[in-house]
């Protein structure tokens, strides 16, 4: 987790069942500027009660997940109507994966192996559009 969050830094929460991937992510994520690694969890129902106490801004998350599936949680997420971006980062990145995500409610879907790249790119412009939306509700667009 980045070490001096900012009050109007994108926070971000990791769904992630393999340790050493998960670490992977918050190291590579929490290095954008912006970005505040929020919390993390290995499978469903512990990542659910997490993400809405962490007040999450997006949630990253695997398809296969310890206890469960990312697909439950996007589905669990959607019924709770959370406002939270969600975005897919998995090795499952078939058609049928990637329509039954964005059908139940991810954003945003990414292939692990060839996109973690344009996925922390993706992570990087929306820290960028929540800083600038920040700094207009702050009133810094009449400076």
């Amino acid at each position: 987790m980045n070490s001096s969050p900012s009050q109007h830094a994108l926070r971000v929460f990791l769904v992630e069942d393999a340790l050493a991937i998960r670490a992977r992510m918050a190291a590579r994520l929490g290095a954008i500027e912006g970005v505040e690694i929020v919390g993390e969890a290995e499978e469903p129902e512990a990542a659910l009660a997490a993400i809405g106490a962490s007040a999450a801004d997006v949630v990253v998350l695997d398809l296969r997940l310890a206890g469960g599936t990312g697909l439950e949680l996007l589905q669990h997420l959607a019924q709770r109507n959370s406002p939270v971006v969600a975005m897919v980062l998995t090795n499952h990145s078939g058609a049928w994966f990637r329509q039954a995500c964005l059908t139940n409610g991810a954003r945003y879907f990414f292939d692990k192996t060839s996109e973690f790249d344009l996925a922390c790119h993706t992570i990087k412009r929306l820290a960028h559009a929540h800083s600038a939306r920040d700094l207009y509700h702050l009133g810094a667009h009449h400076v």
